[in-house]
């Protein structure tokens, strides 16, 4: 744990790529299989869930430092991170406590995984004895894995560099190792680093290649005749795999197959060795719905009944974009073009409704083309995806060598004006800064207009900013509500998101996705910011998608 600990504080003391991967490196090479396996599944994003909360963590150490409550609060404010306050507060274990230096495996087989089929009782004892038994720089990183936060800025890609340099294989090679489910076994661990391809491996997709957003003008890409235009669908990302049997993969290495049944079986009819990508759609009258409508196939513990033959009213779609695998064979080194013909000839021989083809946008110019973007909203799009015929495809976000790559040009966001109400504070380097905020609009509650929150938003300042604002929620706080913090109404920001839905959770009774901060609009008073029937205008032109949806 020890080893673990210390990479853990090297990997969040730098900003450097080059440290952060030397360092993932030097920890890989000297680590017990059993250890780097769960190491490789925590930067992977899967840490133990269910496993305790900030209420019963506070409590033991509460009755453990004898505290009081107000001061424990107040240390929290100052800190600003609940996992570093308890681990400072904690009093230093006794030598005839401290276990040793047991294992990483050790500590989240022990400590950890139990925690979450353990009753009230039982749950507290597992983390008294952790508190006691661990030292106190140990603590803190067993408080993230219980509590979460663990974020210290390894991507994916990252990873994949490290243990590629000890397996000696290139990257790409480990990119396509890490995709899918990842086992926290030494025997997973091992497979990862062996010099035989893991290609054979009937179930696992490819890494995701991910689009830039276009921030130029378009005919600054040069010869409209050189690039692909496609729209950009508001779905969810996902290869359908079609090997031995059928797979279906989010973007987010979550296996979705259960949840499309419809989608499995109609790839059925698709050869073997075939690998799509494209976006599962919720389809309806010819035309897709919201991504809100998808949500509630992805919320379903157990999987719809297949609706085979006739659609219903509303059917899953697979809209395929991209070919990877082709009878057997990776294909994404071939450009764009190549694929795209090969894709059509899959796809058509399929002959199936549940599996479509993402069609062409026509445009002999670029002014044709943001003529059709112009149309997104009402087709219920996002604008369109740009691809150079030459491009290979690649793994996550980057441009690959020697090719323009991919550009996602969508439309400018829906926009709001909200008024700040509530602070909270960040993490990390930024734990003792407030970095998330949330924003009211104007509504009716009991015949009284008031501001109803309906987003919060933690992107969009910059350093300067975030510190300015700090400053000013510090000074102009109404309320402590532990962390957070009530302000007063004063400030007005405008607020860009992509999407919008109903929303039982908020007390706007609606939702937005993907809300950033675009600026503070100093120009206006809190009196002047939006309303909530702004925001239901917003919404219906958000599910308006009967105006455009032919080609």
């Amino acid at each position: 744990m020890h080893r673990f600990t210390g990479l853990y504080l090297d990997l969040d003391g730098t900003s450097s790529t080059a440290a952060k991967t030397r360092a993932l490196v030097e920890y890989f090479r000297g680590a017990e299989p059993e250890d780097a396996a769960w190491a490789v599944a925590l930067f992977l994003g899967r840490r133990p869930k269910g496993t305790s909360s900030s209420r019963v963590v506070t409590a033991i150490a509460l009755e453990i430092s004898g505290i009081a409550p107000w001061l424990f609060d107040e240390c929290r404010a100052a800190v600003g991170e609940l996992a570093e306050t308890i681990a400072l507060l904690l009093p230093e274990s006794s030598p005839r406590e401290v276990a040793g230096d047991e294992s990483l495996a050790h500590v989240i087989e022990s400590r950890v995984l139990p925690l979450a089929s353990a009753d009230d009782q039982r749950r507290t004892a597992i983390i008294r004895s952790a508190f006691t038994e661990l030292g106190s720089v140990d603590r803190y990183v067993y408080l993230k894995l219980i509590r979460g936060g663990f974020r210290v800025g390894v991507q994916r890609r990252m990873l994949a560099r490290a243990l590629a340099t000890l397996a000696e294989v290139e990257p790409a090679v480990m990119e396509h190792r890490l995709a899918g489910t990842f086992t926290p076994t030494a025997e997973s661990y091992q497979r990862l680093l062996s010099a035989q391809s893991a290609a054979d491996d009937a179930a696992r997709p490819y890494p995701f290649f991910l689009a830039s957003q276009l921030d130029v003008e378009p005919d600054s890409l040069g010869d409209r005749n050189e690039w692909l235009a496609e729209w950009k669908w508001d779905g969810i990302r996902a290869q359908l795999v079609r090997r031995d049997r059928v797979l279906v993969w989010s973007r987010g290495d979550e296996l979705i197959t259960h949840q499309f049944p419809e989608i499995t079986s109609c790839a059925a009819a698709v050869a073997p060795g075939t690998v799509l990508d494209g976006e599962i759609l919720l389809w309806s009258d010819d035309a897709p719905l919201p991504f809100a409508a998808l949500q509630t196939r992805l919320n379903r513990k157990s999987p719809p009944t297949p609706q085979l033959g006739l659609f219903s009213a509303e059917a899953p779609v697979f809209m395929a974009f991209d070919l990877l695998e082709h009878e057997g064979k990776d294909v994404r080194e071939l450009p764009s073009a190549d694929r795209r013909a090969r894709l059509e000839s899959v796809v058509g021989r399929a002959g199936s409704e549940s599996l479509r083809l993402s069609p062409l946008v026509a445009g002999e110019t670029w002014t044709d083309l943001a003529a059709s973007r112009e149309q997104s909203r009402a087709r219920g799009v996002e604008g369109l995806m740009l691809k150079h015929v030459t491009s290979p495809y690649a793994a996550g976000r980057v441009k690959p060598e020697g090719s323009p790559g991919w550009w996602k040009w969508k439309v400018d966001p829906f926009t709001a004006d909200g008024v700040l109400v509530y602070a909270y504070p960040g993490t990390g380097k930024r734990a003792t800064l407030f970095t998330d905020y949330a924003f009211a609009v104007w509504g009716d509650r009991n015949g009284e207009r008031v501001l109803l929150p309906f987003t919060r938003a933690y992107s969009g300042l910059d350093q300067s900013e975030i510190e300015s604002l700090d400053a000013w929620i510090r000074r102009n706080t109404v309320r402590a509500m532990g962390p957070a913090r009530e302000v007063k109404p004063e400030r007005v920001f405008e607020i860009g998101f992509e999407g919008i839905a109903e929303s039982r959770r908020h007390k706007a009774g609606v939702a937005v996705r993907f809300p950033r901060i675009l600026r503070e609009r100093t120009d206006k008073a809190p009196k002047d910011a939006d309303s909530l029937e702004s925001l239901r205008a917003l919404l219906a032109l958000a599910n308006r998608t009967d105006a455009v949806t032919g080609d």
